[in-house]
This record gives C-alpha cells, sequence and structure tokens, in this order.
C-alpha cells in the first residue's frame, strides 16, 4: 500500500472512529455520563466501566463519547465560519487586486497576530465563555489561513488563457470568479480544511482546559483534562483517555489532511 492511500486509509478509520462514537452518543450510553459513583472513584477499565471512572466516578467511556460530539461541532463550526469567511476575502483580494487587495490583506495580517486562545479572552471580555465563544474565536484566528491560500490560487488562476477566454464570451466578473477560477482552487482549500479541522481539535481542548470553551457542567476533553490534573497520582485514567482522544483524532485529521493533499496533487499522484 502506497504512502498516499495508507494516510487516507488510516486518516479516514481515526476520523470515523470519533464520528462513529459521537453519533452513538445520541442512541446509546452505558452510563449516566454526569452520575456520580463514589463508591467507583478511580476504578480501573473493567466491564463494567470499559475506560474506567474519575474522581467522581464517572464513566469516562461514556464521558468521552459526549465529548466527541463537542469536538466535531465546534471543530466543524469553527472551520466553517473560517472557510467562508476567509474565502470570500482572498477570492476578492486576489481577484480585484489593486488598493483593495492590499487594504484586505493588511487586515487579514492584523488578525493574523491574534491566536486562538488570544482571540477568546478578547470574546469572553466582551461576551461570556462558553461554545459559542470557542468556535468564533477559532474561526477567526484561522481565516488569515484560507484567505492566503485562497489568494494564491486566485493569482496563478486568473491569468489563464480559458479564464481570459471567459472573459471574451462576455463572462461578467462574478462569474468568472464562480466558475472559471474558484473551481481551481478547490484541491488546496480540501487539503488546508482538513489540516485546519486538527489545529481547532487542539484549540478547543486548551479552551476548554482554561475555562473558556465548553462549559464545566458539559463532558468535553479538554474540561476532563482540566478535572484530572490534580489527580493524576491517585489515577492516570481520567487524564490518559480524553489525552489519548485528543491524540487520535488530531493524528486522523492530520493523515487524512497528508493523504488528501498527495492524492489531489497531480505531481505525486500517478
Amino acid at each position: 500500500m502506497s504512502g498516499t492511500r495508507l494516510n487516507l486509509v488510516l486518516g479516514g478509520w481515526l476520523i470515523g472512529l470519533v464520528v462513529g462514537g459521537a453519533l452513538l452518543s445520541f442512541v446509546w450510553l452505558p452510563h449516566d455520563p454526569n452520575r456520580l459513583d463514589f463508591a467507583a472513584q478511580f476504578a480501573a477499565p473493567s466491564a463494567a466501566h470499559w475506560l474506567g471512572t474519575d474522581h467522581f466516578g464517572r464513566d469516562l467511556f461514556s464521558r468521552v463519547l459526549i465529548g466527541a460530539r463537542g469536538t466535531l461541532y465546534v471543530g466543524v463550526i469553527a472551520v466553517g465560519i473560517a472557510l467562508s469567511v476567509g474565502c470570500f476575502v482572498g477570492a476578492v483580494a486576489g481577484f480585484v487586486g489593486g488598493v483593495l487587495d492590499e487594504v484586505m490583506m493588511r487586515l487579514v495580517d492584523v488578525l493574523y497576530a491574534f491566536p486562538a486562545i488570544l482571540m477568546a479572552l478578547l470574546l469572553a471580555a466582551v461576551y461570556s465563555p462558553g461554545t459559542l465563544t470557542a468556535m468564533i474565536a477559532i474561526g477567526l484566528a484561522t481565516v488569515p489561513i484560507f484567505a492566503r491560500l485562497i489568494r494564491a490560487s486566485v493569482l496563478s488562476i486568473k491569468g489563464r488563457d480559458y479564464v481570459e477566454a471567459g472573459r471574451a464570451l462576455g463572462a461578467r466578473s462574478p462569474r468568472v470568479l464562480g466558475v472559471y477560477i474558484l473551481p481551481g482552487a478547490v484541491s488546496p482549500i480540501v487539503v488546508q480544511a482538513s489540516l485546519s479541522l486538527a489545529v481547532a481539535v487542539l484549540a478547543e481542548a486548551a479552551l476548554s482546559f482554561l475555562g473558556l470553551g465548553t462549559p464545566p457542567d458539559v463532558p468535553s476533553w479538554g474540561n476532563m483534562l482540566r478535572e484530572a490534573q490534580g489527580f493524576m497520582a491517585l489515577s492516570p485514567y481520567p487524564a490518559v483517555v480524553p489525552g489519548l482522544a485528543i491524540m487520535l483524532t488530531v493524528l486522523g485529521w492530520s493523515l487524512l489532511g497528508d493523504g488528501l493533499r498527495d492524492w489531489l496533487d497531480p505531481t505525486t499522484r500517478r
């Protein structure tokens, strides 16, 4: 099996596992994820609790499944925000050029100076910390990546012969951009979206760990890590389980992005 196919298969399998766990949590959970059972505190993995329990005796497997929902929800929405805003800004800037291009890209450069955590702090100061704040912060922090990428693609495509032929046939600027230019930029955008989802998973976990993301009463992988940090000497499972979930999800999106990049690149695809 080639490296490209291996990345695609392994990445797709890992992400399918996470998506499957999130969907499964809507129809079945072995235990109530918020049920306190002090008789089962720090239990090791067993038939009753497949991944063990935390300091409140809550089932870790059930909480990981619920956490998969929030991770996918925040990641997809955040990348969707970055994709829509970034592609619009980058496409318009690259297509129009001139002063508008300079102004828009300088604004993108300013936005690039704010990482997701700092953006979340700014939004939390104005509004309140929560899932919506985390999604908007991650999305806005990722906008410059998509804006620069789509702008570079538009600049490389808009001077090609078939684009000039479309202009000669009387196509208006919006049609030239939407029909003749943007389809040629789909491949890098798909790859970047997959890689950005990996970054979004880490950012969501970090924001939840700091108390700026998912509310504490909602099971999420970042919240689970924050709660487990004071009990590592008593049991490693409350920290290892969400940590492995984050690691495997990030690995899955990264492998999927690498595989898509190689598969969609005609210079590397056989």
